[in-house]
């Protein structure tokens, strides 16, 4: 049996506003490279931004449990005029977070 991945520690947040601001417009982005430019998108990126913001401030770091929290809170989403849904948008988070990290998605070295 392999064993599991360490789990991934982001730094501790000095200006978690400042992520969020970054967060929110590299999802926008990426929400509107993947599929197509939808007007939702705005708010989905918003909206996702704001719950990794609460978490960072709050004071977690651990990116799975960011992941679970986006996914969980984002359900609550009116995901009706997007492509999207709260699993997508939460991944996504997950990965743009490694990509800034330096972090490869694959094997989390």
């Amino acid at each position: 049996m392999s064993e599991p991945l360490p789990p991934i520690t982001l730094p501790p947040a000095t200006a978690p506003q400042q992520e969020g601001q970054w967060l929110q417009a590299a999802l926008h982005s990426w929400l509107d490279r993947e599929f197509i430019p939808e007007p939702v998108n705005a708010e989905i990126a918003r909206r996702a931004s704001q719950i990794f913001v609460r978490h960072r401030m709050e004071g977690e770091t651990d990116l799975g449990e960011l992941t679970i929290a986006i996914v969980m809170e984002m359900a609550a989403f009116d995901f009706s005029q997007s492509f999207y849904g709260e699993f997508a948008v939460a991944n996504a988070v997950s990965d743009l977070l490694l990509d800034s990290l330096g972090i490869e998605r694959c094997c989390g070295q």
